[in-house]
């Protein structure tokens, strides 16, 4: 837990100042509002300099409060936030003549669920499912709207050899799964770490390629004394360790 600002060493009691480091401290007390504060409160009494340090705590427990409930927001919310960005930018990509169509679907649907009769509940339950486009199903058991189902890319397969030619559906799951025990046990099995190096990796060829690429570039960044150490003989022959102690133990040297 991170002291109190008024506490910091790179702190200044008489302008109420954090500064970032120690020289920047120095050049601020050697500013003229630093020696006018300083001497403002000098002229002060104990009491009425405690409540500066009391008035800087109340601002850290008010930042606190503001940073926690800023972090709780993001937690809630972070999934919507990501989906209406990716949704903006998506549409963002999009030509006119597509975004004319959308509206287009859009309004005949509109219009074609306004036009439908509504029935009783006991009628509609015992009725089948209504679902041509064959959208998966809410928490309602009903089929989820089409915005939504067009949102999460719900009508994209990915595949992963992986995890034994299992199919995701929806970007948003197939991210997820590098993270999950399916793809995390088949590369177990390929006796690959999981890392995220092989995030958007399927392939089985792919992730052992890449794992002896990583491999060879580890070797290559390893420090080898008898090939990177030099030596020098008496006669101010320089080469590496390995040479210098063969020579050596042949007695050349």
């Amino acid at each position: 837990q991170a002291p109190p600002t008024h506490r910091d060493p790179f702190y200044a009691l008489p302008t109420d100042f954090l500064c970032a480091s120690e020289g920047a401290l120095k050049g601020h007390m050697q500013g003229k509002k630093y020696k006018k504060a300083q001497s403002e409160l000098m002229a002060k009494s104990v009491a009425e300099q405690q409540q500066r340090a009391e008035a800087s705590l109340a601002h850290d427990r008010e930042l606190c409060r503001l940073e926690s409930l800023v972090q709780r927001y993001r937690e809630l919310l972070g999934d919507t936030l990501q989906e209406t960005v990716n949704h903006i930018q998506k549409k963002q990509s999009k030509t006119l003549g597509e975004l004319e169509a959308e509206a287009e679907e859009a309004e005949a649907e509109e219009a074609e669920s306004e036009g439908e009769v509504v029935e009783d509940e006991d009628e509609d339950e015992d009725k089948p499912i209504y679902n041509p486009l064959n959208l998966p199903l809410g928490w309602d058991g009903k089929p989820i709207a089409y915005w939504l189902y067009k949102l999460h890319g719900l009508g994209i397969e990915f595949k992963c050899e992986i995890c034994g030619n299992y199919s995701y559906w929806g970007r948003r799951a197939f991210e997820r799964h590098f993270q999950e025990w399916r793809h995390a046990f088949g590369m177990r099995c390929l006796k690959i770490p999981n890392t995220v190096h092989f995030k958007e990796i399927t392939k089985i060829e792919d992730a052992l390629a890449l794992y002896e690429k990583l491999k060879k570039e580890a070797e290559e960044h390893t420090f080898r004394p008898d090939a990177e150490i030099e030596c020098e003989d008496s006669e101010g022959n320089v080469m590496s360790m390995r040479a210098f102690e063969d020579l050596r133990k042949q007695g050349l040297i």
